[in-house]
Formats: structure tokens, C-alpha cells, sequence
């Protein structure tokens, strides 16, 4: 039986719930410039598959890389961390 690969992880905020069983994630990250060595904030935004529905904006959530979904959609929800308040 072959074993499968490790997937990627990612940890973000909900930033858009508004499509059927789609959440988009932001996921913010520090990156150096490379000539002037300050850190500059980034942010990437991730399609997810959300297979019941159930998360709002501001939830924390892991997504996991999976097979492609959809045009966009390449992460689904593993687990909310945490809820929006």
C-alpha cells in the first residue's frame, strides 16, 4: 500500500464566506527585503472548500492543500481554531 505525501498546512482569517461551500483565507506572513533587510508584511489569499457552511469572517481556521476543486479552489477547511468574536 503506498503512503501518502505530507501536505502543506496553512493558518489564516476568513476574510469572504459569501460563496456556497467556498471560504476565502487571508494568510499574513513577514517577509525581508532583500536590499534593505526591512521586514515587509504580506498577505496571500487562499479559495477553500467548506464542506458544511459553518464558517463566518474573523474565524481562524486550517486549511489543508487537496486535489483541485474547482478553477480556483485547491485548500479545503480542516479545523476552525477559533471563532470570531
Amino acid at each position: 500500500m503506498e503512503t501518502r505525501k505530507l501536505r502543506k498546512e496553512r493558518t489564516g482569517v476568513i476574510s469572504s464566506n459569501k460563496m456556497d461551500k467556498t471560504i476565502t483565507v487571508a494568510i499574513k506572513y513577514k517577509e525581508k527585503h532583500p536590499i534593505y533587510g526591512k521586514f515587509v508584511s504580506k498577505t496571500k489569499k487562499y479559495h477553500a472548500h467548506d464542506e458544511k457552511n459553518d464558517c463566518n469572517i474573523g474565524d481562524t481556521v486550517r486549511i489543508m492543500e487537496t486535489r483541485p476543486l474547482s478553477k480556483l479552489k485547491r485548500w479545503r477547511l480542516v479545523e476552525v481554531i477559533e471563532r470570531a468574536k
